[in-house]
């Protein structure tokens, strides 16, 4: 028997998305986090060797810092436990960006180049080689390639009815996204029944975008919006197919396991 699931992207961005999935269970949607945070393999510095550094900083706090410099990592041409070497060389006065860290291998470079790593001043410098080690979240935390990776129910607004002449409309805040059920009586000119908008468009207000109205929010069963934040070690894309192959793969290995 095979389950027919719906996927449906809200907001698409190569870092942060919006993904609504319809047709799996509340712990089907877990699993599905937790593999994004831990069970996704990325890039981080692991092994610093210093050759000078003249800073006021230690080594060790130095090697904290570099752990958490997002790196690229191509998982179709990497495997875990695969290395890679950086490197980088800084004379004050200056300040050491993510930038200036030279890669062995154009796969594997940091994903911003504006993270400050130490302001040297005149006469320091840092100069020192890294190994960036790929392994998964559930390793060690600088492996999370998903930074942010939480989801909810998708809900639907009804109107129940108009508010009294005299009571005050009162915030009535609300987040995630909800799935439009009341297009006649929104504020939105340009909204239609079925329509999924973020709560963010209105302030995660619903008095804002049913003025006047009282309303009801319901959880649409089976029903999840993810919201996904990578730290650009890869787009939220790959981040969600990736979590969603170990899902698969872990399966199919219960299954083998269990046909013996």
């Amino acid at each position: 028997m095979t389950q027919d699931y719906e996927v449906e992207f809200v907001e698409r961005g190569e870092r942060e998305s919006l993904v609504l999935v319809r047709g799996i269970t509340p712990a089907f949607a877990n699993g599905i986090r937790r593999a994004m945070i831990a069970d996704v393999p990325t890039f981080s510095i692991d092994t610093v060797r210093v050759i000078e550094n003249t800073s006021v900083m230690f080594n060790e706090q130095i090697g904290l810092r570099l752990g958490l410099v997002p790196l690229t990592t191509d998982l179709d041409d990497f495997e875990v436990g695969d290395e890679v070497t950086l490197s980088l060389s800084v004379d004050g006065p200056s300040t050491a960006y993510s930038s200036d860290l030279v890669s062995s291998d154009a796969l594997v470079e940091p994903a911003d180049d504006n993270i400050p790593i130490i302001d040297l001043k005149d006469g320091q410098r840092l100069e020192f080689e890294a190994d960036a080690v790929l392994d998964t979240g559930k390793e060690h935390a600088k492996h999370q390639g998903g930074v942010a990776v939480g989801y909810r129910h998708l809900q639907r607004v009804e109107v129940v009815g108009d508010k009294g002449e005299f009571e005050d409309d009162e915030p009535q805040i609300l987040r995630g996204v909800i799935e439009e059920g009341a297009a006649a009586d929104a504020a939105d000119p340009n909204a239609a029944d079925g329509d999924l908008v973020p709560t963010s468009d209105f302030d995660n207000d619903l008095s804002q975008r049913y003025p006047g109205k009282e309303v009801e929010v319901t959880d649409i069963e089976n029903a999840f919006v993810f919201h996904v934040e990578t730290d650009g070690s890869f787009t939220t894309d790959e981040l969600l197919l990736r979590a969603v192959e170990t899902l698969r793969d872990r399966a199919t290995e219960l299954k083998d396991a269990v046909q013996l």
